[in-house]
């Protein structure tokens, strides 16, 4: 838009420029461009999905995958070349290669192993710039590599993210989020059950909730119905106008990071009485003390296209640290499950649902079974709620036990 509308000289110039700048806050920047199509990279990486179906808009797997197709949208949206190239471009720059010309999505169709693919975009460009020899000679290099293998060449394999010493435990994070939370063998367990629940609080008396145990090491429950509509709709609309990328502690500051991509807001109980009765229904259900300064205000988080949360820990490495409960303000058509990895099992988002697992032991040391990610959203928009307990505060309502395992 800017290289655009600032050079047009034209009778309707002002006219332009004027509709321009009154629409500029809402249209796409550079960030929202590249956030995009790494967003594309991640759900391929992630997901394990097929570079050629990804480009006709068909969630794929990759060859040599035995799970079936993770999601059949309604209307298939295909990507154009400049899209792909794009997508190419952000990728190469993640690997720390900065030289113009080098950036383009054959390069990663051609990594991915799709090499009949990637010949076939180079001719094509090669088309158009007869003079690039780099794209000459990529185009040798291809034809040289399928007359040499002409049927495994044509096989996709599915790419392997490099080795990160600090994300030991990605793959298994990734199977999980494969599953997209499906966990046929959970109901073989007579021990794993639903119950309605009031803790013996009167203020549920009437109105219990509905829990649904998901695991016992270490306790993980899904709570239905836990908003409602009303509340999920009422949380969104106030959240909106102030969400700001998410950020993560950095020692004594916060900064942004790549493994966490989502945006996220704060709400105080006074802007309205939604937020009040949520609070109110968390301290009967859980019996702790989610009074200030024992808690937080209600933190509200957006995950868009791509967003995610890698595996972490909700309690912080040294004291004062936190429990926290989620509750789900939105449906997703595909992704965003909880991935427990060392648990090894993974919930779905379920609409207006509460999870909750206890991250700490009742001495107050982590739990290092909880350790959990929020895997991208594939398709949709996820919406939850944070509310983030202390520990101090809380030495009555759960007090320690005898057993430093409990």
């Amino acid at each position: 838009w800017k290289s655009w509308g600032h050079p047009v000289r034209s009778s309707n110039s002002g006219f332009l420029k004027n509709g321009y700048q009154g629409v500029e806050k809402d249209l796409p920047e550079f960030e929202d461009l590249e956030g995009a199509a790494r967003a594309v990279m991640r759900l391929q990486d992630v997901y394990a999905l097929s570079v050629k179906g990804l480009v006709r808009g068909v969630f794929q797997r990759a060859s040599g995958t035995h799970l079936p197709t993770l999601y059949s949208p309604g209307h298939l949206f295909s990507l154009s070349a400049d899209d792909c190239f794009h997508i190419g471009k952000v990728s190469r720059r993640r690997s720390g290669h900065q030289k113009r010309n080098d950036l383009t999505f054959v390069l990663s169709l051609f990594q991915a192993g799709n090499v009949s693919y990637a010949l076939s975009l180079s001719r094509e460009f090669l088309h158009y710039d007869p003079s690039n020899k780099r794209v000459a000679r990529n185009v040798l290099k291809y034809e040289k590599l399928l007359g040499e293998n002409p049927d495994g060449a044509e096989a996709e394999m599915m790419l392997q993210r490099p080795n990160v010493t600090h994300l030991e435990t990605r793959d298994l994070y990734e199977e999980l989020c494969q599953t997209l939370g499906s966990r046929p063998t959970q109901y073989q367990s007579p021990d794993l059950h639903c119950s309605y629940e009031t803790n013996g609080s009167p203020f549920l008396i009437l109105q219990p909730i509905k829990r649904e145990l998901i695991q016992w090491q270490p306790y993980v429950a899904l709570f239905h119905d836990f908003v409602s509509d009303l509340e999920a709709e009422t949380i969104k609309k106030l959240a909106a106008p102030w969400l700001q990328r998410s950020v993560v502690a950095s020692g004594e500051k916060q900064q942004k990071a790549d493994y966490r991509i989502s945006k996220s807001a704060w709400l105080k109980e006074t802007v309205d009485p939604a937020i009040v009765s949520l609070d109110r229904r968390i301290a009967a259900l859980t019996g702790l003390n989610i009074r200030s300064p024992y808690a937080e205000f209600l933190q509200v988080v957006n995950y868009g296209l791509g967003g995610h949360y890698e595996p972490h820990f909700d309690h912080a490495t040294g004291r004062p640290t936190s429990l926290v409960f989620v509750f789900q303000l939105s449906s997703v058509e595909a992704g965003g499950s909880t991935a427990f990895i060392y648990a090894n099992f993974s919930v779905p988002v379920v609409k207006n649902a509460a999870l909750f697992w206890w991250n700490l032991h009742r001495n107050g040391e982590g739990n290092d079974n909880t350790l959990h990610a929020g895997c991208p959203v594939l398709a949709g928009d996820k919406w939850v709620a944070n509310k983030w307990i202390h520990e101090y505060g809380q030495e009555f309502q759960r007090p320690c036990s005898s057993d430093p395992n409990d």
